[in-house]
């Protein structure tokens, strides 16, 4: 399933300049590059664009195929749009191994920091800078140490930390999310 906040498909212009300098459009259409989680009813992931690399190139790309992934590769980029359902309609009778799986299907196996006593099923840490805007609803970002409420026009720099999102509310969430690699972050 493939929509943006207000319901309908994500749509995605992609510009170009020609030899001459100009701007113009390459491609205006439906992004179809959509990440699920079958245990998480409502659950989405529309990735948008990635690059391979930094600086990245702004010439013609020769495809606008983008890979579902969670992570960019080295010294990438990944623009997503996510939408997160309420817990209560996937929280009770998950399995550990259903996580895993949910990691493992968007190649990062790596980044679910499982631990009983986490607060949540979904922590995860990843070696990225990530730029977030709720775009729409409520969602509480979980760390470990503090669990922070966010809604509608709330921004989170995410550097690299174990996190989670939870949608106590009863309507799905929307958050777009820009992820760039980066080195390990320290305080």
């Amino acid at each position: 399933m493939n929509t943006n906040f207000l319901g309908g498909p994500v749509r995605r212009l992609v510009t170009v300049d020609d030899r001459q300098g100009r701007s113009w459009a390459l491609s205006d259409g439906v992004v179809d590059s959509v990440g699920l989680d079958p245990v998480r009813p409502g659950f989405s992931s529309v990735q948008v664009w990635q690059t391979e690399c930094t600086p990245a190139t702004a010439a013609i790309p020769s495809s606008l195929d983008v890979s579902h992934r969670l992570t960019p590769a080295q010294g990438g980029s990944i623009c997503r749009i996510v939408t997160v359902p309420p817990d209560t309609a996937w929280n009770s009778g998950i399995t550990p191994d259903q996580v895993q799986a949910y990691f493992a299907s968007v190649g990062a196996a790596g980044a679910w920091r499982h631990d009983p006593s986490a607060p949540h099923a979904y922590m995860q840490q990843t070696q990225t800078m990530d730029f977030c805007v709720v775009l729409k609803g409520e969602v509480t970002l979980i760390l470990d140490t503090s669990q922070v409420a966010l809604c509608a026009g709330d921004t989170v720099v995410q550097r690299g930390t174990r996190h989670a999102w939870s949608n106590r509310s009863a309507v799905a969430a929307v958050i777009a999310i820009s992820s760039h690699d980066a080195s390990p972050l320290s305080i």
